[in-house]
């Protein structure tokens, strides 16, 4: 079975869109201010994007402050050829540590993040179906780290769900990872060294450890 191109799907809707005229309302879910800066900088031409920032993974209380500031900073500072603005989500720990909860020891890439990603893309479903968004999608898929397929297969089966279309993406297609980066140094972005969660936090100490 071939495997799809994300990135070749996201060109043709947006060529179509440019053939139509169209410029569609976008509901961006966000991870953090460094992943989104590319996203912004490239959908921002086509879209009229509202940032949704929910992450209820992040750990501890303090990190996750200082990403909401670091995204906010970050949209303040960036020019935008279609309007950017920014929702920030309930910050929601317990949820999920309950949806994490038989999945504390798998490792990083594994079930575990696959249901954070579905827990943090179904909220910015039901936020863009309230909302009558025409598109909703993530920046997660920017990191190498990061499961593009899983990404978009829970997309499409939560656009079916709540009746929102979902964006096809890959971005760290195009030096899209790369890129990331350099706008992170440009906007003297921080940039953190794990994920997000308590137990990316914790493999990430002990890797620095070992090395």
């Amino acid at each position: 079975m071939n495997q799809r191109n994300y990135q070749k799907e996201l060109d043709q809707v947006i060529a179509g869109l440019e053939e139509e005229g169209k410029v569609p309302r976008l509901l961006l879910h966000s991870c953090c201010a460094p992943c989104s800066s590319y996203v912004l900088e490239y959908l921002s031409r086509y879209f009229e994007i509202t940032v949704y920032f929910y992450n209820p993974n992040i750990y501890p209380p303090e990190e996750y402050k200082r990403r909401v500031k670091e995204q906010e900073r970050l949209i303040s500072s960036m020019h935008f050829i279609h309007p950017v603005t920014m929702e920030t989500g309930a910050y929601e720990p317990d949820e999920f540590y309950r949806m994490a909860r038989g999945l504390e020891h798998e490792p990083e890439g594994g079930n575990r993040c696959f249901k954070c990603y579905e827990l943090r893309l179904q909220e910015a479903a039901k936020v863009a179906q309230a909302g009558r968004f025409d598109y909703f999608t993530t920046t997660l898929s920017i990191s190498p780290l990061k499961n593009a397929g899983k990404l978009n297969e829970i997309g499409e089966k939560l656009a079916r769900e709540y009746r929102v279309a979902y964006l096809p993406s890959d971005f760290k297609k195009k030096n899209g990872y790369k890129r990331s980066v350099e706008l992170s140094g440009e906007y003297g972005l921080y940039r953190q060294d794990y994920c997000g969660c308590v137990y990316s936090q914790k493999e990430r100490q002990a890797l620095s450890k070992t090395s």
